[in-house]
């Protein structure tokens, strides 16, 4: 790009070409020339940004983990509404689309990067974690599943298992029948005793 061009919102620019490369290409691809490459302009542009391309990462990451935030705070509007088994599977759906999945794989490759994303669990995932629990806290709350229901565990169960069945597919999610099942078999245990 020429010098003195100037650039509407390059942040969200070069966040976006970062999340074509990673999408297509892998994190093994995420370079500070093939990011700005995709985003058609000069490698100084995300210089002046960001103090470095690891920092700029990182801040693609925290970006996503707003994007869970906004997510958990539709999902927790949710509760008391539609089926507790709906809910989770639109939810999980979302929250793990391919973006977010290879957002985890970003992680685990660059160490720097997972460094610089201080706190507990797997950024990402820790989050989506933690919007079940709070969602499945209002269920419990509600009297739709159990009173004894340990959220935590079942969120965890329910993230762990939806990050096995989502990543690695190419094309899209998993059909909705897959995601369908998986959820209902996590509840299970949750629904029944709250029916007895």
């Amino acid at each position: 790009m020429p010098t003195g061009v100037h650039i509407r919102d390059a942040r969200r620019q070069l966040f976006e070409a970062a999340e074509r490369v990673l999408l297509r290409d892998g994190p093994s691809a995420l370079t500070s020339r093939s990011v700005t490459t995709e985003a058609d302009c000069a490698k100084g542009v995300l210089h002046r940004h960001f103090a470095d391309f690891d920092e700029f990462l990182a801040e693609l990451v925290r970006e996503r983990i707003t994007r869970v935030g906004d997510l958990a705070a539709t999902l927790r509007a949710a509760a008391g509404t539609g089926s507790v088994q709906g809910n989770l599977a639109a939810a999980l759906t979302d929250v793990l689309d391919p973006t977010a999945l290879a957002m985890v794989s970003l992680v685990f490759f660059r160490d720097e990067v997972r460094a610089r994303l201080r706190g507990h669990g797997v950024p990402v995932l820790a989050e989506a974690r933690e919007m079940f629990a709070a969602y499945l806290a209002e269920e419990r709350a509600l009297g739709r599943i159990a009173a004894d229901a340990d959220v935590d565990n079942v969120a965890l169960s329910l993230i762990g298992a939806g990050h096995l069945l989502f990543a690695g597919r190419r094309g899209g999610p998993p059909p909705a029948e897959e995601v369908d099942r998986l959820v209902a078999t996590v509840i299970a245990d949750v629904v029944q005793r709250r029916l007895l």
